[in-house]
């Protein structure tokens, strides 16, 4: 009689979050960001500054980081490993044109966070994982305004990660609270938020609460 394949359960489902693209009041967001993370369970906070020049971006994480990291978030910085390192954050997240694991690794040590974006290809995920990637990241999987997208997976691609590959998986891209709940079903470990926190009608301590409700629901 054959043996049932051993099944490791994973952790439920939780927020990665993700900063607005740009933040003109610095101070002003960091009261709403206290506000967001102490709302419920967030697990990362991304910051995501793409069109601020460097001081900005060092700016930024000086006064994001610490807020964050007291309450037990990790704070990862988009796109520069290098800003990640000098600024001492808690890893990076890599696009696919923003040079390689190995290079962040180097910079940011064996203890780093990395993330890689993947878009809708498991062969890039597959590659990522290789490369020593903590994490990957699949999206858009619905329209978003935060940024331009041009994939478009299907939910299933989660669902075929967590079958065959141990390392957690971020769903990313448009994702609200009426559909973080789809995604977490199908397999995403983390989805990754912006605007439905950001530009919740009731504020970010809102938008956090209805996304950990949605997720507390799946698990």
């Amino acid at each position: 009689m054959a043996r049932e394949p051993v099944v490791i359960p994973r952790p439920p489902c939780r927020l990665y979050l993700i900063t607005p693209p740009a933040i003109p009041d610095l101070a002003a967001f960091a009261r709403a960001l206290e506000a967001a993370l102490d709302a419920g369970d967030v697990a990362a906070l991304q910051i995501r500054l793409k069109d601020a020049d460097d001081a900005a971006v060092l700016a930024a994480v000086a006064v994001l980081k610490p807020i964050a990291q007291a309450r037990g978030v990790a704070v990862i910085l988009n796109d520069r490993p290098d800003l990640a390192a000098r600024s001492g954050c808690d890893g990076v997240h890599l696009g696919q044109s923003d040079g390689s694991v190995s290079a962040a690794r180097t910079m940011m040590g064996r203890d780093a966070m990395i993330g890689v974006t993947c878009h809708d290809s498991r062969e890039l995920a597959m590659d990522a994982a290789e490369a020593g990637a903590d994490y990957v990241a699949f999206g858009a999987f619905f329209p978003t305004a935060t940024k331009a997208t041009v994939h478009r997976p299907d939910p299933e691609i989660l669902t075929i990660w967590q079958e065959t590959v141990e390392i957690p998986c971020v769903a990313i891209g448009g994702i609200t609270a009426e559909t973080a709940g789809g995604l977490a079903r199908a397999g995403a470990d983390f989805v990754a938020v912006s605007a439905a926190v950001w530009n919740h009608p009731d504020g970010a301590a809102a938008g956090v609460r209805a996304l950990d409700r949605a997720l507390a629901a799946v698990s």
